[in-house]
């Protein structure tokens, strides 16, 4: 998980830097791209065995949703702190823990009731609804939660039968046509060093999500998600001594019940 931690702190740097260059789509088609490139040399490595999946449906649906997640990433990672947007992520395993209730019949315990109760406590205090207006782009990020929730679960379903390599393939397959199409209208070519942050950006979000499948295949999903919390920190810091942005006591603190919500998760995931 430290290789998720780190890979998506970086992605989120590179994509503050190109939200200046590019629209949230061609942002995602570049990382999709480069992402897809990198892993041929992989492909030829392991074997082409990786592009074959037993369940192609899963495999598209999975990335779907992934792709809508990372469209509200990418487009609040250019318009508001990078705190606020990781604390807001970060409600992820709240809304895991209730789509595994209401969809796979998961239980619900009452430490699992008060985790869910606390995260939404700490959503209420980021975003702070009455007392000012609420960003859209905030709501992008809760929605991107919520569709990253089911991709993990998806995901934990497809580790079953399919390598983190092969989950990476259809990520690429899915997201690369989409992004471009959606693109298209107000293309603009990169130039300069916007092609530097376009390869680092590809290449640390592969890495994340390679080093996230990989945590998946050894432990379970109610330990790997909350462990992703690590980068919440790590992003304030970087955006407060980069980008000169005030550390929001709302936020920190809103993120404090999310972690606390996170941490009681996962104590008694049991």
């Amino acid at each position: 998980m430290s290789g998720t931690v780190l890979s998506f702190a970086l992605m989120g740097v590179c994509g503050r830097e190109l939200s200046s260059d590019f629209n949230t789509f061609q942002t995602l088609f570049w990382r999709s791209l480069v992402g897809g490139i990198a892993i041929l040399p992989m492909l030829f490595h392991q074997g082409w065995s990786h592009t074959r999946t037993a369940r192609p449906a899963a495999q598209i649906i999975r990335n779907l949703f992934n792709f809508a997640g990372q469209y509200g990433w990418f487009y609040a990672i250019g318009v508001i702190s990078l705190a606020e947007v990781f604390a807001l992520e970060f409600t992820t395993p709240i809304w895991t823990a209730l789509l595994a209730f209401l969809f796979l019949k998961e239980r619900l315990t009452p430490p699992r009731i008060a985790a869910i109760a606390i995260g939404f406590a700490g959503i209420l205090l980021i975003t702070r609804p009455g007392a000012e207006a609420i960003h859209p782009a905030g709501l992008a990020v809760l929605g991107a939660a919520v569709a990253y929730a089911v991709s993990y679960i998806m995901v934990k379903s497809l580790t079953a039968t399919d390598s983190p390599l092969t989950i990476l393939v259809y990520m690429t397959l899915v997201h690369v046509p989409i992004a471009f199409a959606f693109s298209i209208d107000g293309w603009v070519w990169p130039s300069g060093e916007s092609w530097i942050w376009i390869v680092i950006v590809g290449l640390s979000g592969l890495s994340a999500h390679y080093c996230m499948a990989r945590a998946f295949q050894m432990a379970e999903a109610t330990l790997v998600v909350p462990l992703d919390f690590m980068r919440l920190p790590l992003i304030a810091v970087v955006g407060f001594l980069v980008y000169d942005e005030a550390l929001n006591p709302w936020v920190l603190g809103g993120a404090g019940l999310v972690f606390a919500a996170n941490f009681l998760n996962i104590r008694f995931a049991k």
